[in-house]
């Protein structure tokens, strides 16, 4: 738009008036609507012809100005003003916005530099912490290393200082006890041989005299060297050895005694053991059996006026004291009826179980049972056998041998009998208790007619598969109501 306001005249197009002179330096490059002054040698007057100066508004002309007026009422008279000055607003702000956008491109730049710069020199700084950490690590690990071989290098250098004491202690102690068993040698010599010593008023130094070191090398011509009495001594031992061989009679006597001797030792100790066994099974009681009323010698003794009473005492009804329901009574009465006939006629024992609630008699029944019967009795708690780990094996036995010794019979009752008797195969318990376990269905595999067996449960269906095959008789002891309560 240069064309409006003057600039480049010679380039309008369909322009009035008169072209620029060549020499008046408007041309492409000026830029500017105001004519120069002519250069030296050249101008329109013609050649070393020089005009006189003007004024530099002279040549100004204002057509430009009229053009730019004009072509500005044209604009504002378009219909299209408004949406060009609209469209460059928009051009305008599009700028801003992209130049706004690259700005924070370029601050985003910036800053994740900064970002990159700071995780780098944490990173760095993190390698550092760790390459000095392990350099104090390695510098701590080595001093431990040194003052180590400095404590074992002051331990040895100890050892070997107190092994040189004490040999030097036990030779010294050794040259004193040959110094005391050679004054202790003279001294017997000097009792068993005076003639060898001098009397006391005499020294050593004297004719026929000798010190005591020439009297145990036998220096002395009146005492005999030790070496020649410890040869005799050895000869006699021979002859004796050699006298004793050739006497087969002797060597027979002799063989013949130290083998008696043997014997009699083994078999006396083999003995105590078996009586100390048969004592322990027919008076003693097993670590299992809480209660019992089976007499032994030691309460005989301690109550003699109880047991009389107990031997003398008649047999008492089996549900006395006892409230049952009037079914359960009846089978329970059946069960001790039964018991009873086996006793008398010696037949075999009748396992039972007895399950229900607590509180609801069947310790006490059995106590009672046992009592009808003629029989003893005794309780055990399932309880007990855990605790015993490894030794339950050997109580389990000892409880069925002392068991299988009673005369009248024995009615050995197990109460809380799940507590040990549980499922092999589902439950988790320990081998001790597995293999006590096993000793007892060993042990309980046969009726017996030495013993009956009564198992007591809150929970029968915790019992192993086996314990089934031992019972034969399962009794529910219920609650009783308020009838059989009132009775």
């Amino acid at each position: 738009m240069s064309w409006l306001f003057g600039l480049n005249r010679g380039a309008a197009p369909g322009g009035g008036g008169d072209a620029a002179p060549p020499g008046t330096g408007t041309g492409a490059g000026s830029g500017a609507g105001l004519s120069l002054p002519p250069t030296p040698g050249g101008g329109s007057g013609g050649a070393g012809d020089r005009q006189t100066p003007k004024d530099k508004w002279s040549n100004f002309d204002p057509t430009g100005l009229e053009r730019a007026a004009k072509a500005a009422r044209e604009l504002d008279a378009s219909r299209h003003a408004k949406d060009a000055l609209s469209l460059a607003q928009m051009q305008e702000q599009t700028l801003q916005l992209e130049q706004q956008a690259k700005l924070k491109e370029y601050e985003a730049a910036i800053e994740q530099l900064k970002n990159e710069q700071i995780r780098v020199q944490a990173e760095e700084r993190r390698k550092t912490l760790n390459e000095e950490t392990k350099q104090h690590q390695a510098r701590a690990q080595y001093q431990d290393k040194l003052a180590r071989q400095r404590y074992d290098e002051q331990m040895k250098q100890q050892q070997l200082a107190n092994e040189e004491n004490l040999r030097k202690q036990e030779e010294s102690v050794q040259k004193q006890e040959a110094m005391r068993r050679g004054e202790c040698f003279v001294q017997l010599l000097r009792e068993y041989l005076p003639g060898a010593f001098p009397p006391v008023g005499q020294h050593v130094g004297e004719p026929g005299v000798c010190s005591s070191e020439e009297c145990l090398l036998g220096a002395s011509p009146h005492v005999p060297s030790v070496w020649e009495n410890l040869g005799t001594a050895g000869m006699l031992f021979g002859e004796g050895f050699r006298a004793f061989v050739t006497d087969w009679d002797k060597v027979t006597a002799t063989v013949a005694g130290l083998t008696l001797l043997a014997v009699g030792v083994y078999s006396a100790k083999n003995a105590t053991a078996v009586a100390g066994r048969y004592i322990e099974a027919r008076l003693g009681k097993p670590s299992l059996v809480r209660e019992t009323s089976r007499i032994t010698v030691l309460e005989a003794l301690k109550h003699p006026i109880k047991v009389g009473k107990r031997l003398t005492s008649k047999a008492q009804d089996a549900l006395e004291g006892v409230v049952l329901s009037p079914q359960l009574e009846a089978r329970v009465r059946d069960i001790a009826i039964a018991t009873r006939n086996t006793k008398k006629n010696k037949s075999l024992y009748r396992n039972i179980l007895m399950y229900g609630p607590p509180g609801t008699g069947k310790t006490l029944f059995a106590k009672k049972l046992a009592v009808h019967s003629g029989m003893d009795y005794a309780i055990m708690t399932g309880g007990d056998v855990a605790p015993m780990g490894r030794e339950g094996v050997t109580a389990m036995h000892k409880l069925f041998d002392w068991a299988n010794t009673s005369r009248r019979g024995l009615l050995l009752f197990v109460d809380e009998a799940d507590a040990f008797l549980r499922k092999r195969a589902t439950e988790k318990i320990s081998e001790d208790l597995r293999a006590t376990l096993n000793a007892f269905l060993h042990r309980t595999g046969q009726h017996s007619n030495k013993f009956m067996l009564v198992l007591a449960s809150n929970q029968p269906e915790q019992f192993d598969w086996a314990i089934n095959d031992r019972i034969d008789e399962m009794v529910n002891f219920d609650l009783p109501q308020l009838e059989e309560r009132e009775r």
